[in-house]
């Protein structure tokens, strides 16, 4: 076990960027999500370049549409153990 150590976090992840993400691993266009959840495109567009706060539930609505957790969009960068110790 010695020759593993904890991953560091190199990039802070915003919730429009972790939608953006999402949406381009699962091979999605930004009009395909549209299409999937019932949000415009162009919400979608300043969703991902935050312009428009993504919000609980646009985040629902999201999740589903890209089959995940809304907790993963809505607190991308979340630290279990960093909040515990807070």
């Amino acid at each position: 076990m010695s020759d593993y150590r904890r991953a560091e976090r190199l990039v802070e992840v915003s919730p429009g960027e972790s939608v953006r993400v999402l949406r381009e691993l699962q091979g999605l266009s930004q009009n395909q999500l549209a299409a999937l959840s019932g949000i415009p495109q162009s919400t979608i567009s300043a969703i991902e370049h935050d312009r428009v706060r993504l919000g609980v539930e646009r985040a629902k609505q999201l999740a589903r549409a890209l089959k995940c957790h809304p907790a993963v969009l809505v607190f991308p960068g979340w630290d279990l153990e960093q909040e515990s110790a807070a």
